[in-house]
């Protein structure tokens, strides 16, 4: 052990030597992966053709010679044929655990067409029985499709005749059908209708089904539909985990959840990890809702986490799995009331600054006098700067060194405010929305602004602790590659230019915002995010090679083979025999028994 955590640390400072590395323990090897092409994001090593694994972690990296030498009679050999193989994704920002639902919902991330679209819409219709509805539930885009346009209702009520059909786009909108505006009491007191939420009239003054509004109120209609069993959660977790293994992440911070906030979703989680099927890394930070104008958010975080269930920052909830499900603190959402929602087809949401500056002088004050970190949405520069006046007065009160703080998603932040940041010891959390609506920014707030929007390239070379993440599942699409597309190219899914030639990044540096730089959002930089001697064996084996395939492919890309742990979570084509059997998916109707997560072509 102590060869291991030595090995990890010289890799960790550039000193790994520039051939096969070998742990000084019991010869041999677990796995041995070989005929590859290694990007393995240690500058030490940058390239190799051959990898070995043993107790979960990387053993070796050299060449074919060099690494198969550590065959033993048990070792499993993976001949790669080739492929390009890259260090496991990790995606420090989504909501995994938001997705209880999953199993309940048809996705629409990858179909190329609204009439794909809308014949799916109308085979799960006829599939989904009575007493459920018909969902759609984020993660699309309107400018993904060839027709480049929303549906009509008339093409949604077409679709569904006879089912409660909701069709919602980001946080932004939602489409409802008749069955559905009465089962949610449209119109009536039973609706909640919160502040910001726009019901589209006809001439006759008769709601149309479309209504416009913020987060808060898709997620209280979310309560409203019909609920899972608790066996069909698990199931929604399982294949939840299973949609982005096929796209490569081997680790997630699942960044919290309204429906399910600590310990309410532990139970789900403990029904894989303590079966060791828990397929990824998943620390997690926390998000506590309530009712009336006196709850507290922070209050209640520490309340659950002191008092209802005691845990500390960095308490693993599971038996095995390094970093498997350890809480790493509050946020994203500390304040109901200074949630700058990022709807861009409305304008930018501004926040009194005596409301910002309370928050950090009421709330952030209590997280950092107890040393739990956090993590604070803020969408607009107009917003980081009150939070980081406040936020530098608390420092010098109380110092925030070493306590691990960011910024979620700052898409407009300023160059003196990543300063300021990188100043205070932070990190900037920053998400691939753009790449989904950056159409949809440029209406609202212009192309000049949409270029450079974030600001990729004074990030990357500020040197501040940086990832990109999806903030999936209904922001966003969950697949990374959409965003690494984004950020190589400049364009949208739409084929719209949205990011200025001199803030695009390269293939690796694109790369290395999902893989290496959002470990240290895990506490975990010393063992995540490279393929090096002693860095748990996390990776993945692509179906095309992402450095050299033409730009337009990049978001197609996909896995064969996604190893996590040291174990094979994921396989196909060559390597389907190899992934692990799932069960059954409940319910028999699902969605995603019948089309999957991400679109596929057939």
């Amino acid at each position: 052990m102590k060869s291991i955590l030595l090995m990890a640390f010289m890799v960790a400072n550039g000193l790994a030597g520039t051939h096969a590395q070998e742990v000084q323990d019991a010869p041999g090897a677990d796995l041995i992966v070989h005929n590859a092409r290694i990007f393995t994001g240690n500058p030490a090593q940058p390239a190799a053709s051959a990898l070995a694994v043993k107790n979960g972690r990387i053993h070796a990296v050299g060449t074919d010679a060099e690494v198969l030498a550590l065959k033993k009679a048990g070792t499993r050999v993976i001949d790669s044929n080739g492929r390009r193989l890259i260090p496991g994704i990790i995606d420090a920002h989504t909501h995994v655990l938001n997705e209880g639902g999953y199993n309940y919902s048809l996705r629409w991330e990858g179909v190329p067409t609204l009439r794909r679209a809308l014949q799916m819409l109308g085979e799960q219709a006829r599939r989904t029985p009575e007493g459920h509805w018909v969902k759609v539930i984020g993660g699309w885009s309107p400018y993904q499709f060839d027709e480049k346009r929303f549906p009509t209702m008339d093409e949604l009520r077409k679709a569904v005749p006879d089912r409660p059909l909701i069709v919602q786009y980001a946080y932004n909108r939602a489409y409802l059908n008749q069955r559905a505006m009465d089962a949610l009491g449209v119109g009536t007191d039973k609706f909640p209708m919160l502040p910001g939420t726009e019901f589209e009239k006809d001439g006759q003054g008769r709601y149309t089904g479309v209504v416009h509004g913020y987060t808060f109120q898709f997620v209280a209609m979310e309560t409203m539909v019909p609920q899972l069993s608790f066996d069909e959660e698990v199931s929604s977790l399982v294949q939840t985990i299973h949609s982005i293994n096929r796209v490569g992440v081997t680790s997630i911070v699942d960044a919290g959840t309204g429906f399910r906030g600590y310990p309410k979703a532990v139970r789900t989680v403990d029904a894989l990890a303590r079966d060791n099927r828990l397929n990824i890394r998943m620390p997690f930070v926390d998000i506590q809702l309530g009712e009336g104008a006196d709850f507290n958010m922070v209050d209640a975080q520490i309340t659950a986490i002191t008092k209802t269930a005691p845990i500390s920052p960095g308490h693993n909830l599971h038996p095995r799995l390094a970093h498997g499900h350890v809480y790493r603190g509050a946020g994203e959402l500390l304040s109901a009331e200074v949630h700058d929602h990022e709807n861009f087809d409305r304008p930018a949401v501004v926040i009194e600054p005596a409301k910002m500056r309370e928050l950090v002088e009421r709330d952030v004050a209590k997280l950092v006098e107890r040393r739990i970190p956090f993590r604070e949405h803020i969408t607009y520069d107009e917003n980081i700067t009150p939070f980081l006046d406040a936020l530098g007065k608390l420092n010098e009160k109380t110092p925030l060194a070493g306590l691990r703080w960011s910024l979620e998603h700052a898409e407009t932040i300023s160059p003196a405010n990543i300063a300021r940041v990188k100043a205070l010891g932070g990190g900037i959390a920053l998400d691939t929305k753009m790449a989904l609506h950056g159409d949809a920014f440029i209406k609202t707030h212009g192309r000049d602004k949409a270029l450079r929007t974030p600001r990729l390239r004074e990030l990357v070379d500020s040197g501040i602790p940086l990832a990109m993440t999806t903030d999936a599942f209904r922001a966003a699409s969950f697949n990374p590659w959409v965003g690494i597309s984004w950020m190589v190219t400049g364009k949208a899914i739409s084929g719209t230019e949205v990011l200025g030639k001199e803030n695009r990044l390269s293939r690796a540096e694109a790369l290395g915002l999902f893989t290496r730089t959002p470990a240290w959002f895990m506490h975990a930089e010393s063992e995540l995010g490279m393929i090096a001697p002693g860095f748990l064996a996390d990776f993945v084996l692509l179906d095309r090679d992402y450095f050299t395939i033409p730009e337009s492919q990049i978001q197609s890309v996909a896995s064969v083979l996604t190893v996590m742990d040291g174990r094979v979570v994921y396989g196909a084509q060559d390597y389907q025999a190899l992934s692990p059997a799932l069960p059954a998916i409940l319910p028999a109707w699902s969605p995603i028994r019948h089309f999957g997560g991400y679109h596929q072509a057939r």
